[in-house]
């Protein structure tokens, strides 16, 4: 009996996977009334209504690479990761921490999210740090992507 259970829970489980990624109408919508928002490219707040959460983990880049690359770097695996999971990619982001290690890197970070993020951008924290895990990182990004939904 608990065998026949849990194959049964599997198949569900399966058949909502295959259905959540099918699934990838924009989940969010954005709040950015504001000149700072909209200069900063980041969104007061990000609302969504059902879909599939993706809490994504701290995304680095190699460490030899100078800061625009390991920002472009992040973004395009942050994209894949979402798309692999069922997204439209970083669209998807509805919120994201950024930790830089040089504060003068700031300005230019907003610089490549605009890039990536040409509307809607997802709700941000941009935070300096003493360092990150490794020596010559200089970002790490983590956020949520909510996936489908209405």
């Amino acid at each position: 009996m608990a065998i026949h259970s849990a194959r049964m829970m599997m198949g569900c489980l399966a058949t909502t996977v295959v259905f959540a990624a099918t699934t990838t109408a924009s989940a969010k919508q954005c709040y950015a009334p504001d000149e700072r928002a909209q200069q900063r490219a980041f969104s007061r707040v990000v609302t969504t209504e059902g879909g599939k959460t993706l809490w994504l983990a701290g995304h680095t880049a190699a460490p030899n690479l100078p800061f625009d690359q390991q920002v472009r770097a992040i973004f395009a695996d942050l994209d894949k990761n979402i798309k692999a999971t069922g997204g439209t990619g970083l669209a998807d982001m509805v919120t994201m921490t950024v930790s830089i290690t040089d504060p003068r890197l700031g300005d230019r970070f907003i610089e490549l999210r605009k890039e990536a993020f040409r509307e809607c951008f997802p709700a941000s924290a941009l935070i300096t740090v003493s360092g990150l895990a490794q020596p010559g990182l200089l970002v790490e990004i983590q956020g949520i992507a909510v996936v489908g939904g209405r």
